[in-house]
């Protein structure tokens, strides 16, 4: 993947964290829930197609910042720290060239193929 793309997943994962400061919860839940969306993968196990979509679901940036924004609205601290823990966790996840999974194979992802 590209300098510069890692750079910009880089600065959304503190984009993440910086929001998180924000809302009044305590930092441990950060650092203990941050794996969480890889429950997402569980999905492989019955097969590709159906462990790409339970990862894209955990991992989609877009769905994360609906999850945060309904939060903020709502002033409910648990769907917007939701919303941050996603969207942090899936910028970590794309630093590392974890990104969005096609159906066919865990390593074919939306930023290339993993490894490569």
């Amino acid at each position: 993947m590209k300098v510069s793309l890692r750079i910009e997943e880089f600065a959304q994962f503190l984009l993440a964290i910086f929001l998180f400061s924000q809302i009044e919860m305590a930092w441990w839940w950060y650092l203990v829930l941050f794996f969480a969306p890889d429950i997402g993968m569980i999905g492989y196990v019955v097969n590709t197609t159906i462990g790409a979509k339970t990862y894209n679901l955990f991992h989609h940036k877009g769905i994360a910042i609906m999850l945060y924004l309904i939060g903020l609205l709502l002033e409910n601290p648990w769907l917007a720290f939701s919303g941050l823990l996603l969207f942090g966790h899936a910028a970590f996840d794309r630093i590392f060239g974890f990104g969005l999974k096609y159906p066919d194979d865990f390593k074919h992802t939306h930023l290339g193929w993993m490894g490569k």
